[in-house]
């Protein structure tokens, strides 16, 4: 019993530490807007004597005709710089710093294409990408910067490659807030976008040393776990006062690659998923809330989140890693998402869900496939062929060894009846009287958790059905 209370307790400091850094979140984003909203007001007063401006700006896109302008909270800038060329009339092999020059364009782009981020535009030899135009997922910053880390890293080998000094000086600088963005949904590109954060980001990346990567504070309070990040120093940024700035020296030591500080490693992708889930879990709620059937009085979404707490409360008390928990979780999600489609075949239609869903977030196609195998394992009669299918359908079947068997059983007795698949009150108790006997959990902390209340459930199925009165009292009971 000490340890699953050792485990109850790590799950509930990471439920804490999730509820912090949800808040730390809004937090920097409330103090964002709040500075937002005090600049254009200054920009209001501005335009009585400049007609440019931020305010000026956001006319041009609202005059547009047939563009829808949207305000993202939390967009994710990357500004890269490349400068040498006061140095070229001094050099001999101009051609070929020029080629040199090609091939890191080519190499930051197909970054960019990896990482799955917008290009917003090119002046010069100046280049900006966003993260979080179409979706404003948790993990963008984390994605943009394993994105600038990848392509510093690219420019880095071409340099190396060339057997010469570095001629070309690769700045790039890093923020997260508010932008106006011009039909953001839109498949076009590059994309548009307004506002005051492009000429922070564009600040920072001129405030970086050649070679590195710089972010504002807003970015480093929601990567600092992931990242190796130093204090570079300050900058004044008009109505905002000091602006810390902060150098990126690649991924933390226990996340990345041995050897290679910018590539990360499985651990790192672990840790990554936690925070992603947050976005998934989300999603697939929100999902359910909106298009699951109104009289699915069972599997609902409140079921959905007990199996869901469950595989994680189950999975660490049986020694399972981090990897196996994260895609526990996210096949719970899952598992009976497919009642949007399909009742009787619901397990098989949460999996093709799964399959739409999760490439979205760059979930690899083995990831996906365990996903699915995991909701299958879910289908009476319960057949685990490992430790995490075991997992799922001691979850799935929790409720049969908890205090609240009874009510939780009436509403599935309810729903089947909607659906015609069950007769009386009195059948319904036979069959899962029946049921409950046969039934085995087949994880050790299952057992210890729930077996002896299994067995006190059983004693009150049988009283209910010597009861000579027991559909009287039971419908006077269900209030339907």
């Amino acid at each position: 019993m000490d340890n699953i209370n050792n485990y109850i307790d790590r799950i509930t400091h990471l439920a804490n530490r999730n509820k912090a850094l949800n808040a730390q979140l809004q937090n920097l984003v409330g103090r964002y807007s709040q500075i937002q909203q005090q600049n254009e007001k200054f920009n209001q007063l501005l335009t009585r004597f400049n007609e440019t401006g931020e305010t000026q700006s956001r006319d041009m896109l609202l005059q547009k005709q047939g563009k829808k302008v949207e305000h993202l909270r939390t967009v994710s800038l990357l500004y890269i710089s490349i400068g040498g060329f006061e140095n070229f009339p001094e050099v001999q092999e101009q051609s070929e710093l020029i080629d040199i020059l090609d091939e890191i364009y080519i190499a930051i782009d197909k970054v960019a294409e990896e990482f799955k981020i917008s290009k917003i535009k090119s002046f010069g030899d100046n280049i900006l990408f966003a993260a979080g135009l179409k979706n404003e997922y948790r993990t963008n910053p984390i994605n943009i910067t394993l994105a600038a880390n990848k392509m510093q890293a690219s420019v880095n080998h071409i340099f190396t490659s060339s057997n010469e000094e570095p001629f070309w000086k690769v700045k790039m600088g890093i923020h997260t807030g508010p932008v106006l963005a011009l039909d953001a949904q839109k498949q076009h590109n590059p994309s548009s976008i307004s506002g005051d954060n492009i000429n922070v980001t564009c600040r920072l990346g001129e405030a970086c040393p050649p070679g590195k990567i710089n972010m504002s504070e807003m970015t480093y309070e929601l990567v600092k776990e992931f990242f190796d990040i130093s204090h570079l120093g300050s900058m004044p940024v008009k109505y905002k006062g000091a602006l810390n700035m902060f150098l990126v020296n690649g991924l933390n030591e226990n996340l990345h690659v041995k050897g290679n500080t910018f590539e990360a490693n499985d651990f790192f992708y672990t840790r990554y998923g936690d925070i992603q889930f947050m976005d998934i879990q989300e999603k697939i709620l929100d999902l359910l809330e909106k298009n699951l059937p109104n009289n699915l009085f069972y599997h609902n979404v409140k079921h959905t989140v007990d199996v869901t707490t469950e595989v994680e409360l189950i999975g660490w008390a049986e020694g399972l890693n981090e990897e196996e928990i994260l895609l526990m979780k996210v096949a719970a999600l899952f598992h009976d998402a497919g009642h949007i489609v399909d009742y009787k075949h619901h397990e098989h239609q949460g999996t093709l869900l799964a399959k739409q869903i999760l490439p979205r977030y760059n979930f690899s196609q083995e990831r996906i496939n365990t996903i699915c195998r995991l909701i299958m394992a879910t289908k009476l009669p319960p057949n685990p062929q490992d430790k995490m299918e075991e997992v799922m359908c001691d979850s799935d079947l929790d409720y049969l060894g908890r205090t609240d068997f009874i009510p939780v059983s009436n509403t599935l007795y309810r729903e089947l009846r909607d659906r015609q698949m069950i007769g009386s009150w009195q059948e319904w108790n036979k069959m899962q009287l029946k049921f409950i006997k046969n039934h085995q959990y087949f994880t050790k902390t299952a057992r210890d958790l729930r077996e002896v209340n299994k067995q006190q459930q059983i004693e009150r199925l049988i009283q209910l059905l010597d009861t000579k009165e027991v559909d009287i009292n039971i419908d006077r009971s269900l209030d339907f």
